[in-house]
């Protein structure tokens, strides 16, 4: 194994860079009770990455930068979500009505921002985000959200594959355990999509 893996990826032609772009726009990935309120099985503790998250939203508002929320609301059975809702029985929290996929009082929707509904893990899949994107003349997505291993790593893949420049803001991610965050994270800088934190994104769009 190689001492240092950094440097193994990098000669192996992995971790390129990725320009930010001169229209961005954020994206909020199912920052929902589901994985804040300590009674939900989906609870992910209480370094949720909230603070970071208000910070850089309103950093975007303030500069007319489009701020985009996600969430999920399956009808009973789950049908629109196929086989992930097979495959994920946790899912069943975001049953419609149920309180848990509410936006929390920390983080939610503001007028002018956008709310676009999702079955999938990408924001991308079977959502009409793409053609709105391109309609607002977007290049680059800043991505934050719930969980980093999960719809956010899904979304940076797919990001890039509808030809968004895909830039993942580390600490307004998180996920159930440090580990598979971590791992996803340098996984993403590697091959998909440019990491950075929240300092950096505000400095980014104070820029513009």
């Amino acid at each position: 194994m190689p001492e240092n893996i950094d440097t193994d990826y990098a000669a192996a032609g992995f971790n390129g860079s990725l320009p930010f772009g001169k229209s961005p726009a954020l994206v909020i990935i199912d920052v929902v009770m589901a994985y804040i309120d300590p009674a939900s099985h989906l609870y992910l503790g209480p370094d949720n990455a909230l603070p970071q998250m208000a910070r850089l939203a309103d950093a975007c508002r303030a500069k007319g930068v489009p701020v985009i929320f996600t969430n999920i609301s399956y009808a009973p059975g789950g049908h629109e979500g196929g086989l992930f809702y097979k495959k994920v029985p946790a899912l069943r929290a975001f049953n419609e009505g149920s309180p848990l996929g509410a936006f929390p009082p920390e983080l939610t929707p503001k007028s002018g921002d956008h709310v676009i509904g999702k079955f999938y893990p990408s924001i991308f899949f079977g959502t009409a985000l793409a053609p709105m994107l391109r309609t607002m003349g977007v290049d680059t997505l800043m991505l934050a959200g719930y969980s980093t291993s999960g719809c956010v790593r899904a979304s940076a893949l797919d990001t890039l594959c509808n030809g968004f420049a895909p830039f993942v803001v580390s600490d307004c991610c998180a996920d159930r355990d440090a580990r598979p965050h971590e791992a996803n994270l340098f996984d993403m800088q590697a091959k998909m999509a440019e990491v950075i934190d929240t300092d950096r994104a505000v400095a980014l769009v104070e820029a513009l």
